[in-house]
Parts: structure tokens; sequence; C-alpha cells
């Protein structure tokens, strides 16, 4: 018996189910379309005034992100609080292993429920995890959101990445359709020490890009060597900005800049190095 698919309507309705009864509510927010997503659903279901974008900061958020985020939440009508976190002082977060993402999200959880919830008065906290990320083997960030309580909508509503598109379509926010953009530790390969220093390389080169005009990036660390991946179909324009893209990355302090042929790659980095069902991934 096949099972009916989920209609836009019908995930967003599950969806503010699970936010019903939770206010004053946090969203652990980051712009993305995941969290901004519930960030709206939050704001219709529990009004304006009972919700707050909780904006987790520290060297591994993007600038251009964090600005993006902040006009995100205007658009939506939410008020954001910006939480400082310090994973960076986690030497297991440093050591960048797969688990990094936990350590980083367990941080933000912590930072929330010692130093904001009290003073914000809020009864709950929730995050944009969403069915296709409880999915996948490379997401331990899920694990530390288990284990602080904190409400995962999306994914309990079943709702896939499509459809939070289409939800976030429905609801007008502007970032529905906005590529993926992983923390900048992602950028610098597992059991290599994240630091402050390779962070700001990689921003400055991403933020570079982004001004020259290519709708997404990545600028993989390797060192001396920035390897930058773009969408396959803008891989060619990037001839046309020789002279820059090379300025950027030395500028930056890298003494090489390759263009990765493949284009963006998901989980580059991660997925290789985890086994699903005792099959590498």
């Amino acid at each position: 018996m096949t099972t009916k698919a989920l209609t836009a309507a019908e995930a967003a309705a599950r969806a503010r189910t699970h936010l019903r009864g939770h206010a004053p509510l946090g969203v652990a927010y980051s712009g993305g379309v995941d969290s901004a997503t519930v960030l709206a659903l939050a704001v219709a279901e529990l009004g304006r005034d009972n919700v707050i974008a909780l904006l987790g900061v520290s060297p591994s958020l993007a600038t251009d992100e964090r600005a993006r985020a902040h006009e995100t939440a205007r658009t939506i009508g939410a008020r954001v609080v910006e939480v400082p976190t310090r994973e960076g002082e986690n030497p297991q977060y440093r050591a960048n292993g797969i688990d990094r993402c936990f350590h980083c999200k367990d941080e933000l959880f912590t930072r929330i429920s010692e130093d904001v919830t009290a003073d914000l008065g809020l009864v709950a906290v929730a995050y944009g995890e969403n069915a296709d990320d409880a999915r996948r083997p490379d997401r331990p960030g899920s694990r530390a959101a288990s284990n602080h309580k904190v409400l995962k909508p999306l994914s309990h509503a079943g709702m896939t990445k499509a459809l939070v598109r289409q939800v976030a379509r429905g609801y007008g926010v502007p970032v529905a359709d906005k590529p993926a953009a992983p923390c900048l530790a992602s950028r610098i390969p597992h059991f290599e020490e994240v630091t402050p220093e390779k962070l700001r390389q990689v921003d400055t080169v991403e933020g570079g890009l982004r001004r020259l005009g290519f709708s997404d990036c990545r600028v993989r660390h390797h060192g001396d060597i920035a390897r930058i991946e773009l969408p396959v179909e803008e891989i060619s324009r990037a001839a046309s900005f020789h002279d820059e893209i090379w300025a950027l990355g030395t500028g930056a302090g890298f003494t090489f800049v390759a263009l990765d042929l493949r284009g963006i790659q998901s989980g580059a980095f991660t997925l290789p190095l985890i086994e699903v069902n005792g099959v590498p991934a």
C-alpha cells in the first residue's frame, strides 16, 4: 500500500502542532531555510511577541551569513538575540573529528539553556532539523539537540528539505531557495585543527567570491592551498575572474588557489569517513 505524500499545507500544520503551547519559544536560528522556516511557523502559530530567534555567533559563522540572518528575521517579523558561543575553547571541537558538529551544537544549546532561557523566560527551544537530516549519518548535532530536549518540529512532521522549501515559499520566507550554508569549520578536513585564523581565511575568500556574483561556493582549506568549489554551471565563469580570485586567495594568506572541477560537494569531508550499515558512505 502506497503512503500518500504530505502536501506543504499538511506538513506546515503538523509542524505547527509540535510548537503549540510552547510560548515563549526560542528558535535556534542560523538564517538558513530550515531554521527560518521554523521561525516563520512559530511566529504564525504563537505570535511574534512569543518567539525569539537565537543566533549563535562565533568565528565559525560567516560574516555575510550573520548579516543576512538578521535581514531574514526582520522580514519574518521576529526579534533576534545573538548568543555568543565558545566552541573554539573546546579541545574536542578544535580536534575536528567527525563529531565536531555535536560539540558545536552542544555548546550552542548549553549557552542557550544556561545563559538565555531564564533571562528571556523561554519555556522551550526549537531548531531546524528536517526529515532528510534525521536520516543522514553525518548529523551528530541532532544528538546534542535530543540531549538538551530541543524541539524538532520539521523532522517530527515528516518535512523533507523539498517540503521545507515549499512551506517557506508559502510563508513568504525570503531564503526559501537559499543554498545550504554549513558553518565555516566544515571547510577544514577532519582531524586538522580548527583555528580562528583558518576560519577567517575561508570567510574572506568565500565573501569575496559572493561579491563577484557566484551564487554559492565552498573554500576547502588545505594548508597553503585554497580549493574552491562552485556550482558546476558557474565554473566556466571563474576564468573571467582569474586575477580577482587569485588575489582573494593570496590576500587571505593562501599560497595556491585551485578550482575543483567537480563543483560543490555536500559533506565532502565527513561522508567518506562514515560507515552506513557497514558500507562506507
